[in-house]
């Protein structure tokens, strides 16, 4: 009997000795928390993420608007030019002025206008044509400045969250006497990689998008020059 009362006392110690063992060696699974693109934009502060927001929708509404512009521009007929030509050597440039302006583009409208030139010397009417596309040029390129703007102003006003992130969390420690818990410091880093971030992705897509756009309008600028040239060939032609 007395055996069996300390085999009953020293069981439920073993048990515990057991258990006490395998809640060691058995491995705790960190638990995986996500976080969604709003609690991001939140963390970042509205004084900073605002003017980022502001940018992305002004970069986004130029980048759409000028693509479809000069996109306008490159379309152009392959006859318009022959068709031009004939009307020329035909003399019938009421026809020729006609069809410039059924044309919706940069070259029918420079072309326009040295035809209504013409009878004046060969060296106005090519004046005449280099300030119309000037004029092109010009609304072709409305609007890319800004969008040169956003991509360099866009990462500069995220490093200036990072540093106010950082004097958040630098703050937060100097006014804590009794030591400083990691979750009071991670509202500040949060914010200060937050908006490096943001301002790095609008940065970089304006920049791409902008570099992109300025190619495709000295492409019109090229069709244009040419258009120039054989323009000015026609006129020449029948005094030779």
């Amino acid at each position: 009997m007395l055996l069996d009362l300390i085999a009953q006392i020293q069981d439920p110690a073993e048990a515990a000795r057991q258990v006490l063992e395998q809640t060691a060696t058995t491995p705790v699974e960190p638990t995986m928390e996500t976080i969604s693109i709003w609690e991001l934009i939140k963390n970042g502060g509205w004084y900073i993420m605002g003017p980022l927001g502001l940018m992305s929708l002004l970069a986004v509404y130029l980048i759409i608007e000028r693509a479809l512009a000069i996109r306008r521009a490159l379309k152009q007929d392959d006859n318009f030019m022959s068709k031009i030509r004939d009307y020329i050597h035909e003399g019938k440039i009421d026809s020729a002025r006609n069809l410039c302006t059924q044309t919706d583009s940069p070259i029918a409208r420079m072309l326009d206008k040295g035809l209504s030139r013409i009878g004046k010397p060969l060296k106005d009417i090519e004046v005449s044509i280099e300030n119309a596309g000037k004029l092109e040029v010009y609304q072709l390129e409305k609007g890319l400045s800004i969008l040169a703007t956003i991509s360099g102003a866009a990462p500069m006003i995220g490093f200036l969250g990072t540093v106010i992130g950082m004097i958040v969390t630098f703050h937060t420690m100097k006014i804590s006497g009794a030591g400083v818990e990691l979750d009071q410091l991670s509202g500040g880093i949060m914010q200060a990689m937050v908006t490096t971030v943001a301002g790095l992705v609008i940065g970089i897509v304006a920049y791409v998008a902008y570099n992109t756009l300025v190619a495709r309008v000295n492409k019109v600028v090229q069709n244009m020059e040419a258009s120039t040239i054989a323009f000015m060939d026609v006129l020449e032609a029948p005094a030779k």
